[in-house]
């Protein structure tokens, strides 16, 4: 087993024997803790009784057989210490957190804790007893916080995916100061049952991962409604899988602290956009920054300090997290009610401005520091991390952080990509395409992102961006007449943010016709032995929106399933027998386009 490796690449190596399960235990024994990225690194016990919970079950049946990851000491793994980086250990937890257990039960193997700023308190990396966490491209820089430790355990190799939180940037600054990915899912889509709240209200657990398409498939088992917890929500499946309006917002106004090769990298990630078919609008930032503001200027500190004083006074913490959560003692009840109806006012302005694009692209972090600049002006220096980070959780918005460039001077520069809640599907499926247009090496490996091989000979342009990571949020649709794109009836497809996933064809056993007094013009597919393959687009409609489109179809048509090339089953539209009478057979088009195309053929 090698540094580096994915999901795909562990999987890939337990499948031809390669590695074995017992390989784990001297693996974990090699890694180093030099970067401080580590407070509890399991032991041999505590592997050996993972391992031997998944050995006796068959690999196929569990999607992360095998696989090592790190989870951040806030977040509880029975059997090892939480810490959630106070100087000792507050317990030993003698249970998973919720998403810990559902990884746990698809094959993952958690292989230590990892260090991260005292009790989730701060952005920087630097703020916990068990030392700074060096930025893994150069020691002498912050890691980014306050899920260091998660982030840097990815980005040198040693996991292919880490847990951290996120309350306000924790899970994306650590991932663009690391050149990996930060997944901030939308709030209560992952459980938070099994961790310490630092702000419960605005807390998601996150993942990092080298990959889009890992983070994905990490999420998709960490997902789910949890009903012990009092802020978990039910997926309303309603929400597009992918971007849709070709249209990108970006701040009208950046500040980057005198960082030119942060604000250069900005203006490369804009020109990638517009490279990709995206139209990218700068948009009046005032009111993200007023609610960014409000998180550590206004009462909304004091729900850090009633999570702290739940679990240790305030002698025992740093001087800074201490200095930090006493601001609470300046706010009222009163202002607490006031803070929140501002919050909300805020937020519904922002909502108001995104509904108009796909998402909002902003720096990670508008710059990095050294180490050694954030403890001589810790307070100033960590604002600044958090100024395209701050509003995000307070405006109830979903966010992916995605690697951008690696700058002259050596270190990574990442941009996050912003939705409204619930567009975490689409925000990946972005992501999946932004990796494969970037192609730069992932972490502080020399591999590149892997795109999809099907899609590897498709331009990057809007017209052509296909999804690709699976969910079931979703129902897959084959279209083959009057819905396919450009098609008068494509609109009931779109108004339901359904989006384009795939063009291909039939099996070799359909046969098309013209249906008679249609209107607008529609075919009818038929399965026959004599048939061939027909032209069809496969979409994918949101599951709720799904019966809003069955609704709409006029006899003689209909829903079934309907045989791909490939062997897969689909939903797709049909006809009844009756329909066909008066039809006209156009099955040898091969397709109801190229059928149209030739009744509107100018007359020589």
């Amino acid at each position: 087993m090698q540094k580096n490796w994915t999901i795909n690449d562990w999987q890939s190596g337990y499948c031809n024997g390669h590695i074995q399960l017992s390989d784990l235990l001297e693996y974990v024994a090699s890694i180093d803790n030099d970067d401080n990225a580590w407070i509890e690194i399991a032991t041999l016990e505590q592997l050996t009784t993972q391992i031997e919970s998944i050995a006796a079950q068959n690999a196929k049946d569990l999607p992360l057989y095998g696989i090592p990851f790190a989870v951040k000491d806030n977040i509880d793994v029975a059997g090892f210490h939480t810490t959630a980086g106070s100087s000792s250990p507050l317990y030993m937890a003698e249970s998973d957190a919720y998403v810990i257990a559902k990884l746990k039960a698809a094959g993952a193997i958690v292989i230590g804790k990892t260090n991260l700023d005292q009790f989730a308190t701060g952005l920087v990396g630097t703020r916990s007893p068990y030392g700074a966490v060096s930025n893994s491209f150069n020691s002498e820089y912050i890691s980014g916080g306050s899920s260091s430790g998660s982030a840097v355990s990815v980005a040198n190799g040693n996991v292919p995916f880490a847990l951290g939180t996120d309350t306000a940037g924790s899970g994306r600054v650590p991932a663009g100061h690391n050149n990996i990915v930060g997944l901030k899912p939308t709030k209560g889509w992952f459980s938070s049952t099994g961790l310490i709240p630092a702000c419960r209200l605005h807390d998601v657990i996150s993942i990092f991962a080298l990959g889009v398409d890992d983070a994905w498939q990490v999420a998709q088992i960490m997902k789910g409604y949890d009903a012990k917890d009092d802020y978990s929500r039910v997926h309303p499946a309603t929400t597009p899988a992918a971007f849709s309006l070709g249209k990108i917002a970006i701040p009208d106004t950046l500040e980057f602290y005198g960082d030119t090769e942060s604000e250069q990298a900005f203006e490369r990630a804009i020109t990638q956009l517009q490279t990709m078919g995206y139209k990218v609008t700068p948009i009046d930032f005032t009111v993200f920054n007023e609610l960014a503001d409000a998180l550590y200027n206004d009462s909304w500190v004091s729900e850090r300090t009633f999570a702290i004083e739940q679990l240790v006074t305030r002698d025992e913490l740093l001087p800074i997290t201490r200095q930090i959560i006493s601001q609470a003692d300046d706010y009222s009840a009163v202002d607490a009610m006031s803070a929140e109806y501002t919050r909300a006012a805020l937020s519904r302005q922002i909502q108001q401005v995104m509904s108009e694009f796909d998402a909002l692209m902003v720096p990670t972090a508008p710059t990095i520091y050294t180490i050694d600049a954030v403890n001589a002006d810790p307070l100033t220096k960590n604002s600044h991390m958090g100024a395209y980070t701050n509003f995000v959780n307070l405006a109830d918005l979903s966010a992916l952080a995605l690697p951008n460039v690696i700058a002259d001077d050596g270190l990574p520069r990442g941009v996050t990509f912003i939705a409204p809640a619930w567009h975490d599907e689409a925000l990946a499926n972005f992501g999946h395409q932004w990796q494969a247009a970037l192609n730069i090496p992932i972490g502080t490996s020399q591999h590149h992102y892997k795109s999809d091989p099907a899609q590897s000979d498709k331009p990057q342009s809007l017209i052509s961006l296909t999804t690709t990571l699976d969910s079931d949020n979703s129902v897959d649709l084959a279209v083959v007449g009057a819905h396919l794109s450009g098609m008068p009836l494509n609109y009931q497809l779109t108004d339901r943010g359904g989006v384009l996933s795939e063009q291909t064809q039939t099996a070799a056993t359909y046969q098309l016709f013209a249906l008679a007094g249609a209107t607008p013009a529609k075919p009818g597919l038929m399965r026959h032995s004599d048939g061939r393959a027909i032209e069809v687009e496969v979409w994918r409609i949101p599951n709720a929106r799904f019966g809003e489109i069955v609704n709409e179809v006029p006899a003689p048509l209909g829903i079934g399933n309907v045989e791909l090339a490939d062997g897969r089953w689909v939903k797709s539209f049909i006809c009844e027998p009756y329909g066909f009478e008066g039809s006209t057979d156009v099955t040898a088009f091969g397709g109801w386009r190229a059928y149209i195309a030739k009744q509107f053929e100018p007359i020589a």
